[in-house]
């Protein structure tokens, strides 16, 4: 399973970068992707990115949230810009592994991430 760094407190405004590391390296998996899920609500997908580097991002984050990865590094970013109250949630990484019209995904434990006003 993938493990999730860099959450934190932090102020409405504000960047952070989160991190994912994925053991077994990341061409070994169809895509990975970031989640969250704030109190009270539903888990939600940030975005994604693919094994061959596309990425996609979830309308409510468009234009604020970047996903990059270093594949030396086993490791995909999740950068936020301008975060605010709403941002606040777990944040999850998942690898996915495609093996014909079947899908699995590997959760990881989250990070933390609050956004004070």
């Amino acid at each position: 399973h993938p493990v999730e760094s860099g959450g934190g407190l932090v102020q409405t405004g504000e960047s952070l970068r989160l991190t994912c590391v994925v053991s077994g390296g990341i061409q070994s998996f169809d895509a990975v992707h970031w989640y969250r899920q704030a109190p009270g609500h539903q888990r939600e997908l940030v975005g994604s990115i693919q094994s061959g580097g596309d990425t996609f991002y979830g309308d409510s984050v468009k234009g604020r949230f970047t996903i990059s990865r270093d594949i030396a590094k086993n490791t995909v970013y999740l950068q936020i810009h301008s975060l605010i109250p709403e941002d606040t949630a777990v944040y999850y990484c998942a690898t996915e592994k495609r093996t014909g019209n079947a899908s699995d995904q590997f959760l990881g434990r989250g990070t933390q991430v609050t956004v004070s006003s």
